[in-house]
């Protein structure tokens, strides 16, 4: 090897390790913005809390989520059972531990299945524009003039009732949202200098993509998907709620709450503890997607 060969080698060796400095650096500063925001801190450890109960559930209680005791059914909450028992004698807390398990895998199958759909379609929609733009857009025209539950109930009906069924209808009506953000930043991307330079030394189009487009969609994609998870999760549970859903006796938030709204009167803590695991689990993503945000915007300035 000449020395002129071995200076390029070092020269390259040092813009490699200078360009993981700087990413570093960058995934540093990110970091800082994010635990600056002390309701995204709030939101991560909620979201550990939510993460622990579904990974230790069968630790945390004693009981069968499935095993009913019609003697003890509608007791109150007490030493015994701390979140009381609900009409067929099962334990109210050890049903809402189990159900964080069904909660988390749906709403994060849904989100990787409309994302993945939503992401892709965004992203060829913005780059090459014309005919593929027009029917991509039109098609997000059509699907969001309907309500998003509404169509998703109509194509779980058809489909049958099922968790599957519900993460395919899910991510047929909600890749929209991810489609029409990552059009709109691709189509701010693509007249960029970087990209106009890989275009005039003869890059393909598959390489400016690969190389230009998606790693700079990443910040916004990340965003989506922690802002789209408590989207997927309420709408999961209303599916469960009103039928459609996950069936008993699969342990569900939506179907506890279902359970539960015929012994309001008697019996609030089997509907009131589910719906309080979904408000605490979504705030804590919402928490999360916002601190995201600005922690990803370079146009945010901190001190």
């Amino acid at each position: 090897m000449s020395d002129r060969d071995q200076a390029l080698l070092d020269e390259a060796v040092k813009d490699i390790a200078r360009l993981k400095k700087q990413r570093s650096s960058q995934l540093y500063l990110v970091w800082l913005r994010f635990k600056k925001n002390r309701l995204a801190l709030v939101g991560f450890i909620m979201v550990c809390i939510v993460l622990f109960v579904a990974a230790f559930a069968p630790l945390l209680t004693p009981y069968d989520p499935y095993e009913t005791d019609p003697f003890n059914r509608l007791k109150a909450p007490s030493r015994d059972h701390w979140l009381g028992t609900d009409e067929l004698g099962r334990d109210v807390l050890t049903r809402l531990l189990y159900g964080t398990r069904i909660a988390l895998l749906i709403g994060v199958l849904i989100v990787l299945f409309e994302g993945t759909i939503g992401i892709s379609l965004g992203i060829f929609s913005g780059f090459f524009g014309g005919v593929i733009d027009s029917i991509v857009m039109r098609l997000v025209d059509v699907l969001r003039s309907f309500p998003v539950i509404i169509l998703a109930m109509a194509i779980a009906g058809i489909m049958g009732q099922g968790i599957m069924n519900v993460i395919i209808a899910m991510g047929i009506v909600g890749w929209t949202t991810y489609a029409r953000m990552v059009r709109s930043k691709i189509l701010s991307i693509k007249e960029s200098d970087y990209v106009e330079a890989a275009r005039s030394i003869g890059e393909s189009k598959a390489s400016i993509i690969l190389r230009y487009i998606l790693p700079n969609t990443l910040p916004t994609a990340i965003v989506m998907v922690c802002i789209m998870m408590p989207t997927a999760l309420i709408a999961s549970s209303t599916l469960s709620f009103l039928g459609v859903g996950v069936q008993p006796p699969t342990a569900d938030w939506g179907s506890m709450i279902s359970a539960g709204r015929d012994y309001l009167l008697d019996a609030p803590w089997i509907s009131t503890s589910a719906g309080l695991a979904i408000m605490f689990t979504v705030l804590g993503f919402n928490f999360i997607g916002d601190g995201l945000r600005d922690a990803l915007d370079p146009t945010i300035k901190r001190a």
